[in-house]
């Protein structure tokens, strides 16, 4: 991490941005095999640049993650990961307005969250809040700037936003970059992880927790599927169907653990991956949920429509290639079909 100076020739200063747009160059490049496609590394890098240009003590990149309706930084300087409402601080505040705002007197605005503070001992004296935009103007993320150093100690609007546009430029592209391979990652009537989606977590986390050298980690999965949901579509219509898929959904995502993996395979079947789970207790959770969806109703227009659904549980092989493991699911899954649905098999 750079150490912003306040007393720095121009040549420094321009030597110290053209060092981090060199590492920001070469992370952009950067093809290890590793990566996890999140770009927290450029983030962090752009970070950096924006602290330098207009010479702040701490720095953070905002972004807005329209699905869970919250704002949370993807890079942060001086502070761990902080997640907030949309709309709320002095962040939600410039997204909601479109403009920047700086506050040279935080403690008395009234958009000014001084829980951080608090809980850190950290005394804030002013902030630079700056939106990021993507190429089609809609508002996605922001640059906050906190503790101006040197000179008056105090931002100054025009100024430091002019030199804030270069990092806030660059963020712009590669925030939506990163916000159209989550889009692509994602299915667009669930909101859950789509096939690709579950292959890029498989390949980043699950295979790293089989191949891990120190501990033995117990990975299951089940696969699951709607029944008679043809039925649902040709008595009630499509419309009717996706409702029943969103309402599908909508309860495994209220009841399973925040670590669990939770995916739409296709059509009307869905995989949930369990880490740290053995078979047996993966099987326990696949019979609760096949107990919420059967004892729920899916309510739509002036219909109550309810469905059940059939499971297939295994423990993952790491012996096994993933699509291996995922056809012996399948094998269970086609068996709980064949013998009256409405069932989990191991």
């Amino acid at each position: 991490m750079n150490t912003v100076s306040t007393n720095l020739s121009s040549d420094e200063l321009l030597e110290q941005i053209f060092g981090i747009t060199q590492s920001l160059y070469s992370e952009m490049c950067k093809d290890d095999g590793n990566a996890s496609n999140d770009h927290a590394e450029i983030f962090r890098l752009l970070t950096d640049l924006g602290k330098t240009l207009v010479s702040s003590d701490r720095a953070s990149f905002w972004k807005w993650d329209k699905r869970s309706h919250e704002l949370w930084t993807t890079a942060a300087v001086g502070t761990g990961r902080i997640t907030i409402p949309e709309g709320t601080g002095l962040v939600g505040k410039a997204l909601a307005e479109k403009t920047a705002i700086v506050t040279n007197d935080p403690y008395n605005h009234p958009d000014f969250n001084s829980d951080v503070d608090r809980k850190t001992g950290y005394i804030t004296k002013s902030i630079l809040v700056m939106p990021i935009s993507n190429c089609s103007g809609e508002f996605i993320g922001a640059y906050q700037a906190i503790n101006k150093l040197g000179g008056d100690e105090k931002f100054h609007l025009e100024e430091d936003c002019r030199r804030l546009s270069l990092a806030a430029f660059i963020c712009g592209i590669t925030l939506e970059s990163d916000t159209f391979l989550d889009d692509s990652q994602h299915d667009k009537l669930t909101e859950l992880k789509n096939r690709m989606g579950f292959y890029n977590d498989y390949n980043n986390t699950y295979s790293k927790l089989l191949s891990d050298p120190e501990i033995t980690h117990d990975l299951s999965l089940f696969i699951c599927d709607i029944d008679f949901f043809k039925k649902v579509n040709d008595t009630y219509g499509h419309n009717a169907g996706d409702a029943v898929l969103k309402h599908v959904a909508d309860n495994f995502r209220r009841n399973v653990r925040i670590c669990d993996g939770l995916y739409r395979w296709g059509g009307e079947e869905f995989i949930v991956v369990l880490p740290d789970t053995t078979l047996e207790n993966a099987a326990e959770s696949a019979e609760r949920l096949r107990s919420i969806i059967e004892a729920s109703v899916c309510h739509f227009e002036d219909l109550d429509i309810k469905v059940t659904m059939s499971f297939g549980c295994t423990q993952i092989d790491p012996a096994l290639s993933i699509e291996d493991n995922i056809k012996n699911a399948d094998v269970k899954l086609y068996t709980a079909k064949e013998s009256g649905r409405n069932r989990v098999i191991v």
